[in-house]
């Protein structure tokens, strides 16, 4: 993944936040054991995690991470820490930092046992420790707060979104222009990790990337509220409730269906929830296919009843904790292939215009002859692909699609 592959490796390479870097390491240089924790804090995907990680590389110090949305309970944070805080290291490091990811995803009742023993760690730590949060002024996360050193971490203005995007185009042999990597900053607000899933998610196997491109993205714009439908249904113990909050996404009942089949286990624990969860969903599942088969809508209100309803009731209670909703895979492939069919349409298109025809006539009547002479003339190949304007891989693209 790109945001993998260009996260930053130096304070100097993570986009603007100097106020917040500068705060960083002010404190990182003057802590000393049984002093604060820094807590940064602001919106996701404003280089947070990504500057604690920067910063503990350029020191020579040992990175212990922890998800606090993933640990939760006393008793895991303390065995995934616990003994880091003591040990020195054993890799000849200069030192450690212990870096507490997402403490504000804790919940308030049967996770406070989690924020109590991050309050410990701090009081008791050998070595600084670095929490973030998007939220830190939650009345839950109080307590916490009085531990720590506040560093503001602001939405990444977009001129530097701009630029790290055309860095990254360049280094991926991509063409964008500036309108293209503009719309892709704009619409993610300051979320740089945002903007690079996008530009990933357009410019994937491609050599140039145009505004028509961005179309594939309108996914993103609703995930907000598809993670509003998913709380609403699996943490609600209404029947009722769950069924009306399908209405808080403007998405198709059918593409809701895929996120919660894709969410259930992150939200179910107990086995026998989660086996009841899928019975229900197995159910509307019928009902959907009955929709999409023989087109009888009468069918999709059992399906939603199933979806929704079914599913919020087969648990025994709610699970108070924070949950990570995950995008389904069966819609990251479609995402995909959208792309991928709208590159081809692009270029019939283009050669419909060169030989002043349709792209169906493209399709039926010039495009078998085409392809077989290249197959069958390396040498007249390459004089007619640099005829048509055609690249190496719309050409391999033509192939697999039509040869």
């Amino acid at each position: 993944m790109w945001t993998v592959k260009y996260k930053p490796r130096s304070l100097s390479e993570v986009a603007d936040q100097r106020e917040a870097k500068n705060k960083l390491l002010s404190w990182l240089k003057a802590w000393r054991p049984g002093g604060k924790a820094a807590l940064l804090y602001g919106p996701p995907g404003n280089g947070k995690t990504c500057t604690v990680e920067a910063l503990a590389a350029e020191m020579g110090f040992d990175l212990i991470e922890m998800n606090a949305s993933d640990v939760r309970t006393r008793e895991r944070i303390e065995r995934t820490v616990g003994r880091a805080i003591k040990m020195a290291s054993l890799t000849g490091a200069r030192g450690k930092i212990i870096l507490i990811d997402e403490v504000d995803g804790l919940g308030t009742s049967e996770d406070r046992g989690g924020l109590g023993a991050i309050r410990k760690i701090i009081k008791e730590s050998s070595f600084p420790v670095v929490l973030t949060a998007n939220d830190p002024w939650d009345r839950k996360l109080y307590e916490v707060r009085k531990l720590c050193e506040m560093i503001n971490f602001r939405p990444v203005p977009l001129r530097d979104m701009v630029k790290r995007l055309d860095y990254i185009c360049r280094m991926e042999g991509v063409k964008a222009d500036f309108k293209v990597l503009h719309a892709i900053a704009t619409r993610n607000k300051g979320d740089m990790r945002g903007a690079i899933l996008d530009l990933e998610t357009v410019a994937q196997g491609k050599i140039r990337v145009t505004l028509e491109d961005l179309e594939v993205l309108g996914y993103r714009e609703v995930e907000t509220d598809i993670f509003k439908v998913l709380s609403g249904i699996f943490k609600s113990t209404s029947a009722l409730s769950a069924r009306l909050s399908i209405n808080e996404a403007d998405m198709e009942p059918d593409e809701i269906f895929w996120w919660i089949e894709e969410n259930i286990p992150n939200e179910y624990e107990r086995p026998e929830d989660i086996a009841r969860a899928y019975e229900a969903l197995a159910k509307a599942d019928v009902f959907r296919s009955r929709v999409v088969k023989r087109q009888n809508w009468r069918m999709m209100g059992y399906m939603i009843d199933l979806m929704t309803a079914g599913v919020s009731q087969a648990k025994e209670k709610p699970y108070r904790k924070f949950t990570r909703y995950q995008r389904p895979e069966r819609l990251r492939f479609l995402s995909g292939t959208m792309v991928e069919r709208r590159s081809l349409q692009e270029v019939l298109g283009r050669l419909a215009s060169r030989l002043h025809c349709s792209t169906r006539k493209v399709k039926t009547e010039f495009l078998p002859f085409l392809l077989y002479i290249m197959e069958r003339k390396p040498e007249f190949a390459k004089r007619l692909a640099s005829a048509l304007n055609l690249e190496e891989d719309e050409i391999k693209m033509l192939h697999t699609s039509y040869g």
